[in-house]
């Protein structure tokens, strides 16, 4: 396969190919605004010498007429080398040639350039008398010999300076590409350095070229999300770790006491109660986990439907009454809204937020649920304040307020409210937490 072209390599020759077209135009141009400049010159001198030799030969219109006036035609033409004449009868028949080896006479009267014997003319026919009407034809010869050297080596010029500059810009060009482009292979040291142990590494945003510094704040950003990201992940493995040591240090033991000595049925049966409550803890633990990652996969498509939230409150808040009962909490429900949302997934979320609150609201509280319009649904309790670095890590998984807190369901190994939030982030909500005046309130807006 082909080796592709570098970015430099391609700048390169893209500098060298514009300097070749740029000094190639340019020189054309130039020369051939000389070669106009040449037969302008060559015109303007046959035009000066074309009227003296008129005047010389006035009243010309035979041979014999001519031949009487050769001797002083052929000094004035021994003072001009490069000039030569040729004189034609009316009917084509040659009077006078001052030199042998001239061009034959150009087809169309006026200026023409010709060549003969590896010499180049430009010539200039005309009438010798312009008012006669069968005039004898006088054609003047100028050698442009040297003329047409110097167009040729000016043209040669052009092309070796044409080569020369496409060569010395393709290296200045390599050169400064290669320092241009010096940003963009710092960056492509600084990925290919990332690694799980140097998420920290940055780019110096301050000393990039301003082309490249909204990349390398692309860059850096992204680099702070896989650190983010890492360390989540990290902590996550770490928590799953911790959640479930507990209770497999806990089956096990249960299970090598169990068996040190025979037991009765009975005993055997309430053991293997003990392991059973164990066991579902983890299952709905794991279920919650891959519950998680489908959120995080962009998985959780919301079956959608008309739903009435204050109904779905209300038998919330009906399951609830017992519980509230035995600590003394109100239960209260205000304000309706309609949505089109998922019914399982949305009780689900409203029921993680009820159960939190339940836990965290003192005897004698109150647990308040709010519904607009606008589709914001407010969970509302009363209880201890909670500080605001806290906050912004409720929806963070496996959290608790009290770390040294250990409840016996999946809720309260602190996913509930990470479920919860991925549940309203699927439906294209967002869920916030505040705690103000004595209230613990957690906000749910959906779109309309």
């Amino acid at each position: 396969m082909m080796r592709r072209l570098s970015l430099g390599s391609r700048l390169a020759l893209l500098f060298a190919a514009c300097t070749a077209a740029v000094s190639l135009t340019a020189g054309l141009l130039f020369s051939h605004a000389s070669k106009h400049h040449f037969v302008e010159l060559d015109q303007q001198l046959l035009g000066a010498r074309l009227s003296q030799l008129r005047s010389q030969l006035a009243g010309v219109d035979s041979a014999d007429k001519l031949a009487a006036r050769l001797p002083a035609l052929r000094g004035e033409l021994s003072h001009q080398a490069d000039l030569a004449l040729r004189i034609r009868g009316a009917e084509g028949e040659l009077w006078f040639q001052s030199r042998p080896g001239l061009p034959e006479d150009a087809v169309q009267p006026g200026l023409a350039t010709l060549r003969a014997d590896s010499v180049d003319y430009r010539s200039l026919s005309v009438p010798l008398d312009e008012h006669a009407e069968h005039a004898a034809q006088l054609a003047l010869f100028l050698d442009i010999t040297h003329h047409q050297h110097f167009l040729q080596g000016m043209q040669r010029l052009i092309w070796l300076t044409v080569g020369l500059s496409a060569l010395a810009t393709a290296l200045l060009g390599a050169w400064a590409a290669r320092r241009g482009l010096r940003p963009l292979r710092q960056i492509g040291e600084v990925a290919a350095s990332v690694s799980a142990h140097s998420l920290t590494t940055r780019l110096p945003v301050a000393q990039m070229p301003e082309e490249l510094a909204q990349l390398a704040s692309t860059v850096n950003a992204m680099l702070q999300r896989l650190d983010d990201a890492f360390q989540r992940l990290s902590a996550f493995s770490a928590d799953i770790a911790h959640e479930l040591r507990t209770p497999l240090s806990n089956l096990l033991t249960h299970t090598q006491v169990t068996l040190t000595r025979p037991r009765s049925l009975e005993e055997y049966r309430e053991a293997l109660h003990g392991n059973l409550e164990e066991l579902q803890w983890m299952a709905q633990l794991v279920n919650d986990m891959l519950y998680l990652a489908k959120a995080d996969h962009g998985l959780l498509m919301p079956n959608r439907q008309p739903l009435e939230l204050a109904a779905e409150v209300d038998a919330l808040l009906d399951y609830y009454a017992a519980l509230a009962e035995e600590s003394d909490v109100q239960l209260l429900r205000e304000g309706a809204a309609t949505i089109e949302g998922d019914r399982h997934m949305l009780r689900r979320a409203l029921s993680n937020l009820l159960d939190n609150a339940l836990r965290f609201t003192p005897q004698g509280g109150t647990i308040k649920v709010s519904l607009t319009a606008g589709l914001s649904i407010t969970v509302a309790n009363t209880g201890p304040a909670i500080e605001a670095g806290a906050l912004q890590r409720l929806f963070d998984r496996f959290y608790r307020a009290d770390p040294a807190r250990r409840e016996g369901s999946s809720e309260h190994a602190g996913l509930g409210l990470a479920i919860t939030r991925s549940i309203v982030q699927a439906h294209g909500g967002g869920i916030r937490a505040e705690c103000e005046g004595g209230w613990t309130r957690f906000v749910i807006n959906l779109p309309g």
